[in-house]
């Protein structure tokens, strides 16, 4: 552990450091491979969306029922003619939820459950969703989504710049696309909860996001003025000076998450928290992922269009293959090793130094010497 905090330290000092945005286009295309493949599963597979979005029942029965899973499952879909999703809770009862069915059937159903379950129809308990309602609560949940991106947009292009409020725009997009598809290919059912924990990551991606920001405007004042670094090199040292925390923060934030989903909806079987969990699991580690190996390389490529920061790149290197031994200390020819000493600091002194001979030394003695 220590040598990760003197890690950390001596990345956030500037010491040492990795070329993030050189190798920007292996990170484009592992992240074009992983959209590709969740794009594909959502065509596929589609969403398994829940009863709240499309309308429908929800039966849950009495403790320590002696009905299994697929007995269940073939008994309600006996019953209601439809395809029904059976989970059985921690405590030994079983949710069963069957979509696509009116209301005034729901009744019906539950006591066909009740003869084949032989349990009371009293104790079963029925939920009812009606399908206007849920196409109205999937609406509200796009709608909500859609606001909140084109508030971000606009926050980030006031607080910053354009440039950094579209990159910060195409890292949510990978992080719900990567997410959504995730939920395809798995097979978990999407609910309201799942809408929340898509909003959470959303926020939780778009502040690892800024703090990088952040740090790059300020690092890149007056970057014209000089000529030892380039835009990319300056937003390397902005990667790099919040690497570890935005590690550790995410590993802090990963591991309740895992929790939640591996043992209380696998262990336990508390399915339903399986719709906010996995969200959360998927979605953090994608917003950290998107946050260094997207977001700033992508502003690192616009900017670096703009005519003065070209200028700046060539003044650079023409600058570095002139004197490539002096100065390596700063932005070294493979981007590796960084420092803040200023252009045209003067060298260090190394070894004893002379002291030089006071003028004043001797004097109030007559003839300097000893007595």
């Amino acid at each position: 552990m220590s040598k990760l905090g003197n890690l950390g330290a001596r990345l956030h000092r500037g010491e040492i450091g990795y070329d993030f945005v050189k190798n920007r286009k292996i990170w484009y295309g592992l992240s074009i491979l992983i959209t590709v493949t969740a794009i594909v599963g959502l065509a596929v597979r589609g969403l398994n969306m829940g009863i709240e979005f499309q309308g429908g029942a929800v039966f849950t029965t009495p403790k320590n029922i002696s009905a299994s899973v697929s007995q269940a499952e073939e008994y309600a879909e006996t019953a209601s003619g439809h395809d029904a999703i059976v989970q059985k809770l921690g405590d030994g009862s079983l949710r069963i939820q069957v979509a696509g069915i009116e209301t005034d059937k729901a009744n019906q159903i539950k006591n066909q459950l009740s003869d084949d379950l032989k349990v009371d129809s009293e104790q079963i308990n029925a939920e009812l969703v009606g399908p206007s309602w849920g196409e109205q609560i999937a609406n509200k949940a796009w709608q909500g989504l859609g606001i909140f991106l084109i508030l971000v947009v606009i926050y980030l292009a006031i607080a910053f710049e354009w440039r950094m409020a579209l990159a910060a725009f195409v890292a949510l997009i990978h992080d719900i696309t990567i997410t959504v598809g995730i939920y395809a290919l798995v097979g978990f059912e999407v609910t309201p909860g799942t809408v929340i924990g898509l909003l959470t990551i959303l926020g939780y991606s778009l502040y690892d996001t800024v703090v990088v920001f952040d740090s790059l405007k300020e690092q890149t004042k007056d970057l014209t003025k000089q000529t030892r670094w380039t835009y990319s090199d300056v937003a390397n040292r902005s990667i790099n000076s919040t690497l570890v925390r935005s590690i550790n923060t995410t590993v802090v934030a990963l591991l309740p998450v895992a929790g939640l989903l591996f043992i209380g909806g696998g262990v336990l079987g508390a399915g339903m928290l399986n719709d906010i969990s996995l969200s959360l699991f998927v979605g953090l580690a994608a917003g950290a992922y998107s946050s260094i190996f997207i977001a700033t390389p992508l502003v690192a490529d616009l900017k670096e269009r703009e005519p003065q920061m070209q200028a700046l790149k060539k003044r650079v290197l023409a600058k570095r293959a002139q004197a490539p031994a002096k100065g390596e200390t700063g932005a070294q020819a493979d981007g590796e090793v960084y420092a803040d000493e200023p252009e045209d600091a003067a060298p260090a002194v190394v070894g004893p130094r002379n002291q030089p001979a006071s003028r004043n030394r001797g004097r109030g003695r007559p003839s300097g010497k000893r007595r």
